[in-house]
């Protein structure tokens, strides 16, 4: 049976915490029965994924329930920095085709007597009210030219300094992406600066934003993670506030806390935090349903990953992301691994190594392997993973990649244990061929667990080599 209030409840499905918290500290209601069905969105909006959802009383006055739902939606609508943006290019456009019409002039002029250096897309709305003055002037519409000029006078050098620190955000971000891309630069000399920007309070919320997402670049770069955090914490207290709101940064946010949190090993809270990020489907959707279920995988999780990655499927298939295609697809494969779904998780990987060989070197070639090697390792097809570890020349690739941040020694494992069940090499050689190029496995309490599990593996196959890697790992 249809639930009486099923329209109303898919639409608070889609609201996200931080816009509860805020719509429960700026509501004004004098309905009490109004308060208490906001609270229940609240609680079933910031509610553990898998934990009950409360109904709605049906017996209540349906009015109420439209009401609010328009209520919530407009409150939204009027505070999300992202539709007052397409608001200023759609006005741009009718100004600068002379089809602006009296409502939307009219909202215009009202912005331009109440706007702030500190609103988030200040320099657009600036540059807006440039163009409208042109418009007016012709027009000999002198009062409100005197209007728009007067703002465009007062705020004039708050609009050069959100200029100059945009340009400041440039340069900083060809060091951090330059450092990020494996090169030598350095890029910690922009914390101090990118820090106080983001601390500023007088300035717009696009620069102080921007300046936090290249902070985190930094941070990652050099592995400090405490910093990012209290800055996270300070933006979580922002945007309960309603400043930087949109669904696009909010669901960002949640993506990006997931990861922070993978960081300090909290795995409950990042996936709290993930299965918010993909409440809401973007373009980003793909990215956040990766990261996801890359730590879904790791707790474990495996038909809650599947699940997940089964409702993205459409989305997977239309993303224009390669790099975004190709982690859902290894995730996909280790998915039916866990689930012992080998045959069907060979079949996927080859059907996709067939159509995007090329787009899976250019990308993620490392994460789409080692799972698709894991499916042959499980079947004892041990001669067809050598072939295809020759075919595609994994072990030339895997030692360029022995320095990298994502390196563990998987592939060349695999190799070995294929190669001893194969009786191609002794296990005296393929000892001699692993130590040379074991990496120095860092202090990595992630990596460390993730070497404990693939020498589990190969236990599976070759207890003598797993034996030997153990005491190689400690060494």
């Amino acid at each position: 049976m249809r639930n009486k209030l099923q329209k109303f409840t898919e639409f608070t499905e889609l609201l996200l915490p931080h816009e509860t918290t805020w719509l429960l500290a700026n509501q004004q209601f004098d309905d009490k029965t109004k308060v208490a069905i906001l609270e229940r969105v609240d609680y079933n909006c910031r509610r553990q994924h898998g934990e009950e959802h409360l109904a709605y009383n049906e017996n209540l006055d349906k009015r109420k329930y439209s009401n609010l739902k328009l209520w919530i939606a407009d409150r939204l609508r009027n505070l999300d920095v992202d539709m007052h943006l397409e608001w200023m290019l759609d006005t741009e456009r009718k100004i600068l085709t002379d089809a602006i019409e009296p409502a939307t002039e009219e909202r215009l002029l009202h912005e331009i007597k109440t706007s702030t250096p500190t609103r988030f897309y200040f320099t657009r709305f600036y540059e807006l009210a440039q163009s409208y003055r042109h418009f007016l002037l012709i027009r000999m519409r002198y009062t409100d030219h005197e209007l728009v000029e007067t703002f465009l006078s007062n705020h004039r050098d708050a609009w050069l300094r959100s200029k100059e620190t945009g340009e400041e955000l440039h340069r900083a971000t060809l060091d951090i992406v330059e450092q990020y891309a494996g090169n030598a630069t350095p890029s910690i000399h922009w914390e101090q600066r990118l820090t106080d920007i983001f601390y500023d309070e007088t300035l717009d919320g696009w620069n102080r934003y921007m300046a936090l997402v290249r902070l985190t670049f930094i941070y990652y770069n050099y592995r400090r993670f405490e910093p990012l955090l209290e800055k996270y914490e300070y933006l979580e207290q922002q945007l309960n506030k309603g400043l930087f709101y949109s669904k696009r940064i909010l669901l960002n946010y949640y993506g990006n806390r997931l990861m922070l949190h993978v960081k300090f090993r909290e795995f409950d809270k990042a996936e709290y935090y993930g299965y918010l990020s993909v409440r809401v489907k973007n373009i980003d959707y793909i990215h956040y349903v990766n990261n996801l279920c890359a730590v879904l995988l790791r707790e474990k999780k495996y038909r809650e990953a599947m699940a997940l990655l089964k409702d993205a499927l459409p989305e997977s298939k239309t993303t224009h992301s390669f790099h975004n295609k190709i982690g859902f697809v290894s995730h996909y494969v280790k998915c039916q691994i866990h689930l012992e779904q080998y045959l069907a998780a060979e079949n996927y990987a080859e059907t996709y190594l067939r159509a995007y060989p090329r787009e899976i070197f250019e990308n993620r070639w490392f994460l789409f392997f080692t799972s698709y090697l894991e499916c042959l390792l499980h079947q004892r097809k041990y001669a067809k993973l050598l072939k295809v570890c020759t075919k595609y020349k994994l072990l030339e690739r895997d030692k360029a990649a022995v320095n990298k941040s994502f390196y563990l020694p998987t592939i060349r494992w695999y190799y070995a244990v294929a190669a001893l069940l194969t009786d191609r090499d002794t296990l005296e050689k393929q000892q001699k061929a692993l130590a040379s190029f074991m990496p120095q496995i860092q202090t990595d309490p992630a990596k460390r667990q993730q070497l404990a599990e693939l020498i589990q593996l190969i236990k599976e196959h070759h207890a003598p080599l797993a034996a030997y890697l153990t005491q190689l790992a400690r060494d």
